[in-house]
């Protein structure tokens, strides 16, 4: 009878352990199963054609996305104009705009190449309640015209030319402009009386809204999931003969998105019209947003580097005494892409920034906190569900003996007219649904198979430790 009892009960502890070994086993099988099942689920629904949830929120962000703006008031406009002194600023700001709020349109898939080509609406709405006071704040800055004729029209015959009409129009170099006009354009009079077919607009911003940047084409991933929303061609106002010519310089995404199951190691590459080049951004540190696990990459000093630091940079210097023989950085010379003016981008106040640059401007406070650009990339989709895009636009004005605001000049400067900061963060109800269809249920699936695994291993070791004990127990 004892036997009969030691036998029944050594095969209940045989039987346990087989269960914990299967369990254990289940729950290692059940790992790259749902691994698979994970992926296979990501890479249909970041697919940009219609029904995924990629393309739904690509064609119009759900995300709430505001563009703050400073503006550099000059304090002593006078003073440089006449005896060449440093430049004293004063930021004033933030006016609040709410830009992206419009849907991606003339969208057109191509199944032949697995692109997508559409272009994006421009449109700013001001946020009186999230700025510091109205669109008719004035505010004297750089006068844009003036200071672009140098650069433009480089023939001292047509320069005294045109200071002719500077000089009936009453231009000087600094002027007094509302915010309003001063993004979004206002008539120049110094523009106004040239007898040509020429735009007398100008804006910094100017032409925006009721505008379309664009026409985009990028990959869809159909055919390849790790080449979804890079960019193919980017067309409209900036050609692509010109761009590929100017350092081949369009690759990336749009930066909404990109390629899912992002990893550390990896340099994100995204376009900006804004900057009109290609830049990109390195894994800085892991956030938790909203619950939600995200990757941090932020723009490094080295994308605004010296040809001699970061050769990609190169078609950026285009010319040797304003470059110090292209050895300054932190700003990059845009001239190209915006009919010849003299348009410089930078971070801002000058972030990261070689000390020429920044010598002849009084006023300057660069902060990384502030002033950086950064991302927050979900790494298993790749979807952008938070960023802070920082930009500077500054203005290049030098001396012109031909030009009577400026020729008192004695150096040139890079004037700095304002600093953007465009931010967007994934809403709460957003964030809700993606914990739920996204991170949720990876979380789930992880917790079930570390489960079956851990008691599955834990039940075959007690009960085969128990079946050792019995069996010495029964053989005494």
């Amino acid at each position: 009878m004892r036997r009969r009892m030691g036998c029944d009960q050594n095969c209940g502890l045989i039987a346990g352990a087989i269960i914990g070994a299967v369990l254990a086993v289940f729950g290692g099988i059940l790992m790259p199963v749902g691994d698979l099942l994970i992926e296979k689920t990501i890479k249909r629904e970041v697919v940009l054609e219609e029904g995924t949830i990629a393309f739904k929120n690509w064609v119009k962000t759900g995300t709430t996305v505001y563009r703050q703006f400073w503006i550099f008031d000059v304090q002593n406009p006078d003073e440089v104009a006449k005896n060449s002194s440093k430049i004293k600023v004063k930021q004033r700001g933030p006016y609040t705009y709410r830009v992206r709020y419009l849907a991606k349109e003339s969208i057109t898939q191509d199944p032949k190449d697995s692109t997508v080509s559409f272009v994006q609406p421009n449109g700013a709405i001001f946020e009186p309640s999230l700025s510091v006071g109205t669109e008719n704040d004035n505010f004297t800055v750089l006068n844009l015209a003036v200071a672009a004729v140098p650069h433009i029209y480089q023939n001292s015959f047509f320069q005294g030319v045109l200071n002719i009409f500077i000089k009936k129009s009453k231009s000087s170099m600094f002027q007094t402009r509302s915010l309003k006009e001063l993004l979004w354009g206002y008539e120049d009079p110094f523009l106004s009386l040239i007898p040509y077919p020429i735009s007398t607009t100008v804006g910094v911003f100017y032409p925006y809204n009721n505008t379309v940047d664009g026409v985009y084409k990028v990959f869809n991933g159909k055919d390849n999931i790790s080449k979804v929303a890079i960019i193919d061609t980017y067309k409209g106002k900036r050609n692509l003969s010109y761009w590929k010519s100017y350092c081949d310089m369009i690759n990336g995404t749009d930066a909404a998105s990109f390629p899912p199951f992002v990893e550390k190691s990896q340099t994100l590459r995204f376009f900006s019209s804004d900057i009109c080049r290609s830049i990109y951004a390195v894994f800085e540190s892991e956030v938790n947003l909203k619950g939600i696990p995200v990757y941090r990459f932020v723009l490094p000093a080295n994308a605004f580097a010296s040809p001699l630091q970061n050769p990609d940079n190169h078609c950026f210097c285009t010319e040797k005494v304003i470059s110090n023989n292209c050895t300054s950085y932190g700003v990059l010379d845009i001239g190209k892409c915006k009919e010849g003016k003299p348009v410089y981008i930078s971070l801002p106040h000058f972030l990261h920034a070689s000390p020429d640059v920044s010598e002849p401007i009084e006023g300057l406070n660069p902060n990384e906190d502030e002033h950086r650009t950064y991302l927050d990339v979900e790494p298993i989709t790749g979807f952008t569900l938070q960023f802070a895009k920082r930009l500077q636009v500054n203005i290049l004005v030098k001396p012109a003996r031909k030009i009577e605001p400026l020729k008192n000049l004695k150096r040139p400067y890079i004037v700095p007219i304002l600093w953007l900061n465009e931010t967007g963060t994934i809403g709460d109800e957003k964030a809700e649904m993606f914990r739920n269809q996204v991170t949720g249920k990876i979380k789930l699936l992880g917790l079930v198979e570390m489960v079956l695994l851990g008691v599955g291993v834990v039940m075959f070791v007690a009960f085969m430790i128990s079946y050792c004990a019995c069996r010495f127990k029964n053989g005494k």
